[in-house]
């Protein structure tokens, strides 16, 4: 009869489970599993992350009707709601944007974003100035979108616009992009 010692015993006459060889056990398959999915969970996170801050996605652009040409009178300037051009099912009061609409003459218009330049805060239209102020930071634009003072360095962002069928459609995106 065979002597055991500490380092054998066990080892040598242990039956090796169907399917897994001393090479392969079940630990090292399971790591290889864990390994499997890190890289599958890791995937499914990076690449729409990717996706998005490297601008590989398409905003969707649509006309949006704002109202009747006759509607907005020669050097006003007003805000118009529209529908949001991506929507989602539970967005609510959100699925709405604005924009400032300027009627320049009798077939000339100009819309602006209601957000400031500087860092996004919703700026408001002050028409005994003819200026539009930002009240986060003191930012001062003139009525054709000039930055007049404060921090922002751009001009306001203006959208697309179309007169079709006498009808103001202005061209949406997600954000307005400057330009």
């Amino acid at each position: 009869m065979p002597v055991e010692t500490q380092e054998t015993a066990g080892r040598a006459d242990e039956a090796v489970p169907s399917g897994l060889t001393p090479d392969g056990t079940r630990r090292s398959f399971l790591t290889a599993v864990g390994i499997a999915c890190g890289a599958l969970a890791t995937a499914l996170v990076a690449v729409p992350s990717a996706y998005f801050l490297l601008g590989l996605r398409e905003s969707p652009r649509v006309w949006r009707p704002l109202g009747k040409v006759d509607d907005f009178k020669v050097g006003t300037t007003v805000e118009v709601a529209f529908a949001d051009p991506s929507p989602l099912p539970w967005a609510g009061v959100t699925a709405q944007t604005a924009a400032w609409l300027r009627r320049e003459s009798e077939t000339a218009f100009k819309a602006f974003a209601v957000n400031c330049t500087h860092l996004g805060c919703p700026v408001r239209w002050l028409p005994e100035a003819d200026l539009f102020m930002c009240p986060c930071h003191g930012g001062v634009f003139y009525g054709d979108g000039r930055v007049a003072s404060g921090p922002p360095d751009r001009p306001l962002i203006t959208y697309p616009l179309r007169v079709r069928d006498g009808i103001v459609e202005i061209e949406t995106s997600p954000l307005p992009i400057a330009g």
